[in-house]
């Protein structure tokens, strides 16, 4: 394991990756944050079509 560090330069390398694992974090959290049951910043957004619905019940004779 020790000659792959000859062929790359540990500094660059982990500078790289952890470059790459960052942009790969703030992807992940933009996804979620776009969807609406993982937005923890607005929270789940209100259907306007389910919200005007209303149930009407038959009337019962006494």
């Amino acid at each position: 394991m020790h000659k792959v560090w000859l062929l790359f330069d540990p500094r660059r390398t982990l500078v790289a990756l952890f470059t790459f694992l960052f942009i790969l974090a703030l992807l992940i959290h933009f996804i979620l944050l776009s969807t609406d049951r993982f937005n923890w910043l607005e929270g789940p957004r209100q259907n306007k079509a389910a919200s005007n619905i209303t149930l009407v019940l038959p009337s019962m004779p006494a």
